[in-house]
């Protein structure tokens, strides 16, 4: 029987496909990573039918590439050596909201637009990064560690327990989801941890290398009852640092985050391209976006209080914070801004990375807040040899751990038709890349083969172990090889 044959006996004519036009939709995606197509694609239903086209890849020796989202920005998803992709996004339901345990368990082709829409029927929400694309899948950007905007919860870990099958095509269950009678037991898979064995760690980050999450549980939180959207301009970038940690310490606010001026204005603009260039000009250079909002039980007490311990903080230790309802010159900001950050990009605008010039190459990693100004310095200077204009660096602020940490993303914008711009961002990317990880800048997720290869040079022996782990879950390096150190 050949592959073709095996693939088809498996999923069924519908669900497969070895199409050139198919393939070639799977082989790019919004990166800079080369291109690199598939042999076959299939979508498999269920759990039954991943486990059953992993167990026939080993014993052909094939290669396959999970996929769950029909958008990819980072080339992880790219094929390196050819082989099957398994696209889940067949695998699309909202299995339960478990309203009392705040708790949604979801299938990996669940898309952000599709869950949010759910959540928001019954009053809740998930924590959510900065404006997820709507067709991105929700399990793979929580799995690769997308950053949430909201930090006030102890949502540096919104994943709990997990279905997963392994590269060898074994089906497993993370922690109390593991437990006899799931998803009628009482823990109702809340616990990533225990009482069952703790892999979900392994897979985090693993881009796919260490096996098939087929769903996964997550937290979730009621949506307030009241929201305040607060703004400030920022000229000191390390005046408001310091003023964010006051804040976030003693867990004032809800979202929060920085964005510089031409970040910002790509979200906001409705009128292109000389709205956003008017927008750019007078925004400040840095906005701080912060939201404060009252919960279930007593909203308006609860947004007095914030109200009034913000006060006390901005007179006694910052008195150039000027925290106000609105920005000026841009109307209505609030009313726009919310239920941005409460919901993916609208499905029918160009996302909003692409908007400026089509094309935007991310770099972004974590580092303490007080160093920010720091590397950004370094990025100016690098982006200045390669004749890439600082106006048009984009820049995001993300505190975590009540701002004990931050991720600080840079969006190098780029015209995809422009071979000159395309070589141009490649450089700075890479180059910068180089002096932020020279300077102490931590890579959690590599992306790239140039990126990968700094970062698992500068770490031989995790490197090492991690190979050994590889080795015990995947003994044929079936499982995405080619990304990270495999």
């Amino acid at each position: 029987m050949s592959i073709r044959e095996g693939l088809l006996k498996l999923v069924g004519s519908e669900s497969y496909s070895d199409d050139p036009e198919v393939l070639k939709a799977y082989s790019t995606d919004f990166s800079l990573a080369p291109p690199g197509a598939p042999n076959y694609v299939v979508k498999p239903k269920n759990t039954d039918e991943v486990h059953q086209v992993i167990q026939f890849a080993n014993e052909h020796s094939l290669p396959v590439v999970p996929v769950s989202s029909a958008v990819h920005f980072y080339g992880a998803t790219i094929p390196k050596q050819g082989g099957v992709v398994l696209d889940l996004s067949r695998m699309n339901r909202v299995l339960e909201i478990d309203e009392l345990n705040r708790r949604v368990r979801l299938e990996a082709g669940v898309t952000w637009k599709q869950l949010t829409s759910e959540l928001g029927k019954k009053g809740l929400r998930v924590m959510m990064p900065l404006l997820p694309h709507p067709s991105r899948s929700v399990v793979t950007d929580t799995l690769e560690r997308e950053v949430p905007t909201n930090t006030v919860y102890d949502y540096g870990e919104p994943l709990q327990s997990m279905e997963v099958v392994w590269p060898t095509g074994e089906v497993f269950r993370t922690g109390s989801a593991s437990v006899t009678g799931y998803p009628d037991s009482p823990s109702k898979g809340g616990n990533p941890s225990g009482p069952g064995l703790d892999f979900y760690r392994l897979l985090q980050g693993a881009q796919g290398t260490m096996g098939v999450v087929t769903w996964a549980n997550l937290k979730i939180e009621y949506l307030p009852k009241i929201d305040k959207m607060l703004f400030a301009p920022v000229r000191d970038l390390n005046y408001a640092v310091e003023f964010v940690y006051r804040i976030l310490r003693i867990r004032i606010g809800q979202e929060c985050l920085l964005l510089n001026n031409i970040n910002l204005a790509a979200i906001l603009a409705d009128d292109w391209p000389k709205g956003f260039e008017k927008l750019r000009a007078s925004l400040p250079a840095w906005t701080l976006v912060l939201v404060i909002s009252g919960m279930q039980r007593r909203p308006e007490e609860k947004i007095q209080y914030e109200e009034r311990a913000l006060g006390e903080i901005l007179r006694n230790g910052f008195p150039e914070m000027h925290l106000a309802e609105n920005l000026a010159g841009v109307p209505n900001l609030g009313r726009k801004l919310l239920p941005m950050l409460r919901n993916p990009w609208p499905e029918q605008a160009t996302y909003w990375k692409q908007r400026y010039k089509g094309g935007c190459q991310s770099l972004f990693f974590i580092t303490k807040p007080a160093r920010a100004t720091e590397f950004i310095g370094k990025v100016e200077e690098t982006a200045a040899r390669h004749g890439y204009p600082i106006s048009d660096i984009g820049a995001y602020l993300q505190p975590i751990e009540h701002n004990r940490a931050c991720q600080l993303e840079f969006d190098f914008f780029y015209d995809p038709s422009s071979p000159s711009e395309v070589e141009r961002v490649k450089g700075l990317h890479g180059e910068a890349a180089k002096v932020l990880l020279r300077e102490g800048a931590l890579f959690t997720r590599p992306y790239g083969e140039e990126l990968t290869r700094l970062v698992y040079e500068r770490t031989a022996d995790y490197t090492m172990a991690l190979r050994r782990v590889k080795k015990t879950f995947d003994p044929n390096n079936i499982m995405n090889p080619g990304n990270l150190c495999f």
